[in-house]
């Protein structure tokens, strides 16, 4: 499949991930600071991703997640 084929795919879908950059810190470096970075949409076949940064983790790890539904208010 070529890369006008999975563009023409996932264009018009909203991206089913989020991707960001990860960095610790604290003394035991066991806290984390997470940053949005740009977002992803599953392949049809269900075997890869399409990912869209608007930068790059230099200092950090790059963690793609399921975007999760925000629950609704009761107000």
């Amino acid at each position: 499949m070529s890369n006008e084929d999975t563009k023409a795919k996932t264009e018009n879908k909203a991206p089913t991930h989020r991707a960001y950059s990860v960095r610790n810190f604290g003394d035991d470096n066991k806290k984390s600071y997470w940053t949005q970075i740009g977002s992803a949409w599953e392949h049809n076949d269900g075997k890869g991703y399409s990912v869209q940064l608007e930068s790059f983790p230099v200092n950090g790890r790059l963690t793609i997640r399921p975007i999760k539904e925000k629950p609704e208010n009761d107000s």
